[in-house]
């Protein structure tokens, strides 16, 4: 398959996929770049349905950066206690929060190479922020998108950012994040870990193809 194949086939997934899941967008509750970078470090290894539960009172307790900053982190853990890892993210939102007002005047960057240093914040979170608080370009590759791409053909990486990097080439830049929850709907819905639904997905036809070449 030639590299316009290829994309051709990756926008016609993107096409039905779009078709299918019209309400596709983030899951997370959020106002602001800080809440978003708060709900999505907290989403690590828990759904965002919980995360949702758990922001609400953590987002009316905190209002700004620098609350979280000078925040009692035994307090913070309380509210999240129902959160997986919710020691280790306590520690992480405040020291996040206080690297902010350190650094970048208490203001969330909108550049991945910054977000990226925040304690907690990786490369997936970077993206997720970048493209629903920012409107910027970023491809976040979660579980969902790891395997959905991987089942569809899309990919045989398994590192998450060889992923991100090798989708990107196939998808325009202001489609990254779109596609992303386009993948993690479908992921949730039909394409699930362990029992797959292929016989109602809506490009199983376009998925058997890549395997049939």
């Amino acid at each position: 398959m030639t590299k316009k194949e290829k994309k051709k086939w990756f926008e016609t997934i993107i096409t039905i996929l779009d078709q299918h899941y019209p309400e596709a967008q983030c899951s997370l509750n959020f106002s602001n770049p800080l809440e978003l970078v708060i709900a999505t470090l907290l989403s690590a290894q828990t759904t965002d349905i919980r995360v949702n539960l758990v922001t609400r009172k953590l987002f009316e307790r905190y209002r700004d950066v620098h609350a979280y900053a000078q925040a009692d982190i035994h307090e913070v853990e309380e509210i999240i206690r129902s959160i997986g890892c919710y020691r280790v993210k306590a520690k992480h939102i405040v020291a996040a929060a206080q690297l902010l007002c350190q650094k970048f005047s208490g203001q969330v960057p909108d550049q991945l190479d910054d977000l990226i240093q925040l304690p907690g914040v990786g490369r997936k979170t970077a993206n997720v922020v970048l493209s629903n608080a920012f409107d910027k370009p970023g491809f976040p590759v979660d579980t969902h998108v790891k395997r959905v791409a991987r089942r569809l053909g899309w990919t045989r990486q398994s590192d998450p950012v060889k992923i991100e990097s090798e989708l990107c080439r196939y998808v325009e830049p202001p489609l990254w994040g779109h596609t992303s929850h386009l993948l993690i709907y479908h992921g949730r819905e039909i394409c699930k870990a362990r029992s797959p639904q292929c016989e109602r997905c809506p490009v199983e036809n376009q998925c058997k193809k890549v395997f049939k070449a």
